[in-house]
């Protein structure tokens, strides 16, 4: 049966120190798609009149409320009066989930994060395609190490939990899922077994299934 969706979104999830963001880049680049990461946050302040500070300090962490009680269905719309004092985490979760619904309309992307398999779950044009990424505690220590993270093995191990305990508390917040789970991916992939260019062959032919 032939495809009607008109784009295709991969979705990348991954465990810090997996190599997701590198593997999202690199099967945005093979298969000439958009690549959006941490460039979201700049777009999403921009499209909300924002300061990209405020977005930086609340990206994938669980909500503080204690921001501000900004009504959450602001849409994707410029908000130039704000004040520091009246934006609520919920508020820029929304918006940031706006940007993202807005990215999937415009044509074939990878969206590493940001709760975007969600987010995307209903999109009416576009194919999403999610994935998460994770590797064994050791291959993760060496992997933040050598990209220069963290100037030892302690010292990333505890970044490690770190991150992936926001990255959690965040996704297990703002979905009914839970972060990690493979009933919540289509494809799940231990980067610790296959090299980047594996992972790349094989979700990129994935996704030529999934097109076909």
């Amino acid at each position: 049966m032939e495809n009607s969706k008109k784009y295709t979104v991969i979705t990348v999830g991954r465990q810090f120190g997996s190599g997701g963001r590198e593997l999202g880049r690199r099967l945005a680049e093979a298969l000439g798609f958009e690549f959006y990461d941490k460039k979201l946050l700049p777009e999403a302040a921009k499209a909300a009149g924002m300061d990209v500070s405020f977005f930086e300090q609340a990206d994938e962490k669980f909500p503080s409320f204690a921001s501000g009680s900004m009504p959450v269905n602001i849409g994707y719309n410029p908000m130039p009066w704000y004040t520091a004092s009246s934006i609520s985490d919920e508020a820029l979760n929304r918006q940031m989930s706006d940007l993202i619904t807005a990215l999937a309309s415009r044509g074939n992307c990878v969206i590493v994060g940001r709760t975007a398999d969600y987010v995307l779950r209903n999109h009416p044009d576009a194919e999403v395609i999610s994935i998460f990424v994770h590797a064994p505690m050791a291959d993760r220590v060496s992997r933040i190490v050598r990209r220069g993270d963290c100037a030892d093995e302690k010292s990333a191990r505890a970044l490690a939990e770190k991150r992936n305990r926001q990255r959690a508390e965040y996704y297990n917040f703002y979905t009914d899922r839970r972060w990690g789970d493979a009933a919540t991916y289509d494809l799940c992939l231990d980067s610790g077994h296959l090299s980047m260019d594996r992972m790349v062959e094989l979700v990129s032919h994935y996704v030529r299934l999934r097109r076909s």
